[in-house]
């Protein structure tokens, strides 16, 4: 059994009782789920990942007034919960991550992840955050959530980013694919310099993915779980991820040549069918002054840079 199926049933036989039995005043308030950092809440973790921060156990948000009212008879009543469920348990805990499970304010999980006490409101304030921490506010899954308060806040960066933002990302990822896999690791090649082609080729396989998250509204994980998550995504992510390894296996300097501006030509279809450019153009730095062109907020347009 992975981590997520796991806290939801390991939720609804014990701590959803625990909370309408001995929490009764604020049981419409608390949010449970399992959402945050580590491979469980992103269903990839596997029996390598039961060695830390896995095993029975769930998230609780409610609003911070109730969590400094009831938070530590919540706390206590959590730990008394039955460490073990369904043959799994105790859960390992990491030293510094005592604070991913169990009760928390939904404030505080959100500020946690994005180091603000609300949405983010402006550019500046989407900016700030990295894209990975959006990605863990945006994973796992709420198992229940009366009142609907932590998944209102869940629900506006599941919304993704402004457009501007998403035009703004998508235009740097066309420069720096092009530079480092249409022009660079060719080169690199023809010099042999293993090092350089060997990064300019990661870095290309990077950015790809990241353009294939931007092109589906979708925030990049962590990069140790990037390659995977992008199979899922439902525009170019499963052949994106099938040609990323025959990219990376191929030790021909043609092949990989050629893998590159397939890939390439893949986006920029994707690019013209989103409207975002209309250039004929097959090397993607033709396309990234384009797509920045339909910024509409004049200020992102002309003077920030973002390859984040």
């Amino acid at each position: 059994m992975q981590g997520l199926p796991l806290a939801k049933e390991y939720f609804f036989t014990h701590g959803l009782p625990m909370i309408r039995d001995s929490f009764k005043n604020i049981a419409n308030r608390v949010a449970a789920g399992l959402v945050g950092p580590g491979s469980e809440c992103y269903g990839f973790d596997d029996s390598l990942s039961r060695d830390h921060d896995w095993g029975p156990g769930f998230c609780l948000w409610l609003p911070r007034e109730d969590l400094e009212k009831y938070g530590a008879e919540l706390h206590a009543a959590y730990r008394k919960l039955p460490e073990s469920f369904a043959g799994y348990g105790p859960r390992r805990v990491s030293p510094g991550e005592e604070g991913r499970m169990g009760p928390m304010s939904i404030a505080g999980f959100y500020v946690r992840y994005t180091g603000l006490k609300h949405t983010p409101r402006t550019v500046q304030e989407w900016l700030r955050v990295p894209e990975q921490n959006l990605s863990v506010c945006t994973n796992g899954s709420v198992f229940h959530d009366p009142a609907g308060d932590f998944t209102a806040w869940r629900q506006h960066l599941l919304d993704y980013y402004p457009e501007d933002i998403r035009r703004k990302k998508i235009a740097s990822r066309c420069m720096t694919m092009a530079q480092t896999g249409q022009y660079n690791l060719g080169r690199s090649l023809k010099r042999d310099e293993p090092f350089a082609s060997r990064y300019a080729e990661m870095q290309f396989c990077q950015d790809l993915m990241m353009m294939i998250f931007h092109i589906n509204r979708r925030y990049a994980p962590f990069y140790k779980w990037l390659h995977r998550a992008t199979r899922a995504l439902p525009v170019l992510g499963q052949v994106v991820h099938e040609q990323i390894i025959r990219l990376l296996d191929t030790p021909d300097r043609d092949a990989k040549v050629a893998i590159i501006e397939a890939l390439c030509g893949m986006v920029i279809e994707e690019l013209q069918r989103q409207g975002l450019s209309d250039s004929g153009s097959d090397f993607l730095l033709d396309h990234g002054p384009i797509v920045q062109a339909g910024i509409r907020d004049s200020e992102l347009r002309n003077h920030f840079s973002v390859f984040n």
